[in-house]
Formats: C-alpha cells, structure tokens, sequence
C-alpha cells in the first residue's frame, strides 16, 4: 500500500473508453496462467514481460479480455494461489513496472485486463498472519480463523482441507488451531472482521488504480465460514455410492453447509460490487461447491453482486447435449436478471481436449463443435491457454510433478500440472519457444505439432478456426446478446435460438460420434457449418437472418 501510482501514468492506464456499460456481456475472456505463457528473462519461468510479448497473438485471436492468475509476491507453496504481499509483483513474474507497462500495451490494443484476487486466505508468510498468530490480544489477532482443541486435543471440528486432511493445523504459539480450506501454508481469512474486508477492500483499489478492468475472484464462496464451527454432515449422494466408486478425495464425502457459501457472503460481494461500479470494471467470480449452478444464479442475480461468474459444471467429463441443455437451463428464465460465464477447462481441470472424448483425444471436429458451443451459449465464454492449439493433457511423470495435491493423490489424481505445460509457440525453437532453459514445466512433445507457428498459417487449423469463430461472434450482437431459447429435443444434438429484434440465430451442434438428421431452420441463412440436414459426427451449424 505504500506504492502511489504516478498521476500522468494513471491518465495512460485509466482508459474508460474500454469499459462501456455492462461490457461483460460483450467480451471474450482468455485466461492467461502466467507461468506457463511466456519466459522473456531465460529462467524457464513465464513471466509479466513474456505476456506483453503476446499481445498481439491474443489480439489477433479474437480475445478482447485477458484474465492473468496470481502474479503477486507469494512464497509459492501453491503457486502464487499463497499471497504474501497483495501490493506488488513477485520477482519471479517482474515489476509494478513491467505489470503498468503490459496494462498499457495491452489497453493501447484494445485488450482489457482482468486480474486475480485471493482474498479467501493469504499465505502464511503474509505479515498479516505473522501478527495474528503472535499472540491472542494483537490487533490482527482476529483476522483469521482461530479456535480451541477440543478437551481431547482434536480439531475443533469435523471440516476438510481440499487438499487432504483437516482443515484445521495447531498453532504451538497460540495453543489453538487456524482455518485453512487448503494447505495448511494458506491460513483462512476471517471475514466476519470489518477490518479485515476494509483491507482487502484497498487492495482491490490499489489495482483499481492502476488500470485494471476488474478481477477474476479466487473461491468467492469461501470468503465467510459459519462462526457455530458446527460439523458438517457426510454427503448422502457419495455414501450412496459402492465404496470403490466414492471418490479419491474425503473432502468430497462432506455435504459442506457450514465451512462455506454462507449468507454474510451476499453483503461482502455488494461491498466489493459498490467499489468496482466506481470504476466500471468487472467482478468475475470462481464458485465450487456442490449446488454450483443454485450459487451463480445467486451471486450473480441483480445488479449488487457479482457481474458473472462460473463454476466447474461445464469441467466435468460429461458432455452430452441433455447434461449441456440440463446444466445451462436453469439460466434461461433468469437471463434477463443474473450473467453467467462458461468456461471449458482451465489450470485446474484436465485438458479440454483429453476431457471431453471417447477416444483419448478429442478431433478437431470436436474441438469446433464444443468452441461453438461455448461461444453461442448465453452469457460470457472464458478460453484457457492453448484450448484454441487443440492441446491435450500433458502425460508427466512423477519426478516431473509439482503440484500438491497430485504428489499427495497419485497415482489415482495426478494434480494439475498435466494442464499448466509451457505454451508452444514454435515447434522448431528450443523449449518450443516458450524459454530458452529448461522450464518449470517439461515441453509436451505431443504438443509440439500444434504450435501456432504450425497452425497460424494454416486455413483449416482449430486456431485459424477459433480466429474466425471469434471475428464473426465480434460483429454479431444477436450471438452475444440475443434472448436465448432451448429448441428442439434430439438427443445427440443441442439445438436452441437467440433472437435480438428481428434477428435470429439458431445454432444446431451434434455432440457425438454418429450422425443426425435435423429440420433446417425456416429463419436464415447458413452462416457457419453443414449445409447438409444431417449433421455428421461432432456437425455444427449456424443459421442466421
């Protein structure tokens, strides 16, 4: 917080041209995990000088709004997801300099750029938990989750870490135990502090004020817990399941009522709300819980919430046209009251690409049909690096591993770093131009053919593909706009509408391998895909007036 921004840089980044209103509901996002994108300084680590190289790959794709994750100080136990200065940039990613200097490139091409925000938990080492856990009586010592044994030394409840074990781990300095929903080096804020939310509050308005367009929030239903500490009951659909079948992870046997997604929540996200309308930038929030779809609709519902937000729904491995029309369907009496994002994959998920198949990879038919998809659904699509190139889930060994959750699950897990590789930007360039040195991350050499140096000159490639998709939902306010309507009832197909005033839209996608017979639209012309009324496996077509 002692960083003051310079008044003639602040006149260069604040560029408000780049925020009309409800500009959320126009954008494309691409999710930048900034490790893995560019290394510009040789030390085989992806830094904030690397993505300003990139700026004009992301522009030519067709993006028009670029989500970077954490790139603040951070001991790096969970790779910058521990923050120990919310104020400034780690050494490993660069500067405050170098991020003004990216912002302002990225503005001066159009790009807005959206940030994430940790608030749910700092790292250990941030000197807000250095003080709370020095004593009892210190004026932080209430800025966390701090609570008694039980009178045999047990945790004071039954709550789970997602990262495995308790949730909770003995302080021998104060003789009690913190809160911390994932490593135990990522103690949990206690939001039920006023002082703690006014804190966090002028972190947000530090980037704010730096220029950038709004932020991606990290776990946004984890931010308050239920102060009863009371257990949370087992989760009646995992004990219905034979034992073999539950699943890996006993954070998953737990219904979580308690531990997250409370009611105080709605009045800290209006908090943040009031504070980002000041500015016109957007609050993008990240939900996981079991009622994932029940909690967008209701963190986004009304103009006092959240802008949008998106869950793991459309992460999952299922990815029929019924699991698709039963997901999405619960938004569509609401779309004119609450935005939903969609998001396919990201750098906690498997591969698009190696996900959503039946053969281990998915073709690129497919790959099309699920980009159309995502880019005609109602509301807001979020791309993660490389989706567009096609790439699958890297095959890492286990020395090669770094992530803790798939060093502590393996071989049954084998944690996200199969989806954060290094970029491949020129399969003829050492470390496929991604750096120089050996990176963090091994190179996939099955990624190595689906380089954008292979794919951007290339008419029919999935890039030159996405590039086109994107131009064309650009110059379309009825993909992006239009009142949206489930039709038809074919099970291999989904099939709906989108009108805005006299126009219409309707979008038919085969999501499966065999073929389809479908009634050509009364409305339109053909604008992208079959002209055939069977759609062939994975098919696509778009019809609009």
């Amino acid at each position: 917080m002692n960083k003051p921004l310079d008044a003639k840089l602040f006149s260069r980044l604040f560029d408000m041209n780049l925020r009309p209103s409800d500009w959320h509901k126009d954008a494309v996002i691409y999710q930048i995990y900034p490790r893995s994108f560019q290394d510009s300084n040789d030390d085989g680590v992806g830094d904030i000088p690397g993505i300003t190289q990139r700026l004009d790959y992301l522009k030519d794709l067709g993006v028009d709004t670029i989500w970077l994750s954490p790139f603040f100080k951070s001991p790096m136990k969970d790779f910058g997801y521990d923050v120990s200065d919310y104020c400034d940039v780690d050494p490993l990613f660069g500067t405050l300099a170098d991020f003004d200097h990216m912002v302002q490139q990225a503005h001066a091409r159009g790009l807005r750029v959206v940030i994430d925000q940790v608030l749910s938990h700092t790292s250990d080492q941030h000197p807000w938990f250095v003080e709370s856990r020095s004593s009892r009586n210190n004026p932080k010592a209430h800025w966390y989750v701090w609570a008694d044994a039980q009178p045999d030394g047990s945790p004071p409840n039954n709550w789970l870490s997602i990262f495995g074990g308790s949730g909770w781990q003995w302080d021998t300095r104060r003789k009690q135990y913190y809160l911390h929903n994932f490593l135990a080096e990522q103690p949990d804020l206690n939001f039920h502090e006023p002082e703690v939310q006014d804190a966090l509050l002028a972190t947000m308005k530090f980037w704010l004020d730096r220029g950038v367009d709004g932020f991606r929030l990290d776990t946004v239903n984890y931010y308050f817990h239920s102060q009863g500490l009371e257990n949370n009951p087992p989760n009646a659909d995992m004990l219905a399941r034979p034992a073999l079948q539950r699943s890996h992870n006993v954070y998953d046997h737990q219904s979580h009522q308690f531990d997250k997604s409370q009611p105080e929540n709605l009045v800290w996200l209006s908090r943040m709300r009031t504070l980002c309308n000041e500015y016109n930038a957007i609050l993008l929030g990240e939900i996981g819980c079991d009622r994932q779809i029940e909690r967008m609709l209701e963190y986004t519902s009304g103009s006092d919430r959240l802008h949008t937000a998106y869950s793991f729904a459309l992460m999952a491995s299922e990815f029929s046209a019924d699991y698709i029309r039963n997901t999405v369907q619960p938004f569509v009496p609401k779309q004119h009251d609450t935005w939903p994002c969609w998001a396919l994959a990201n750098h906690d998920v498997k591969r698009l690409a190696s996900r959503w198949t039946h053969s281990g990879e998915a073709p690129q038919a497919a790959l099309e049909a699920f980009a159309v998809m995502q880019m005609t659904l109602p509301g807001t699509p979020c791309l993660y690096q490389g989706d567009e190139l096609g790439l699958t889930e890297a095959e890492l060994k286990f020395e090669d591993l770094v992530d803790p959750p798939g060093i502590t699950f393996w071989p049954e897990y084998k944690g996200r770093d199969g989806c954060r590789t290094p970029m491949v930007w020129d399969s003829t360039d050492v470390q496929a131009g991604f750096s120089t040195v050996k990176p963090w991350l091994p190179v996939a050499p099955e990624h190595l053919p689906k380089a954008v140096k292979e794919q951007v000159n290339q008419t029919d490639s999935l890039l030159a593909f996405y590039q086109k998709l994107l131009r064309w939902r650009a110059a379309n306010s009825v993909c992006r706009l239009g009142e949206f309507t489930f039709t038809g009832a074919h099970p291999q197909v989904l099939e709906y509408t989108k009108t805005l005033g006299d126009r219409v839209l309707t979008v038919q996608i085969n999501l499966s391998e065999k073929p389809a017979s479908l009634t050509t639209p009364k409305v339109g012309e053909l604008v992208i895909g079959e002209a055939s009324d069977v759609l062939q496996a994975w098919g696509y077509r778009l019809f609009c007036n």
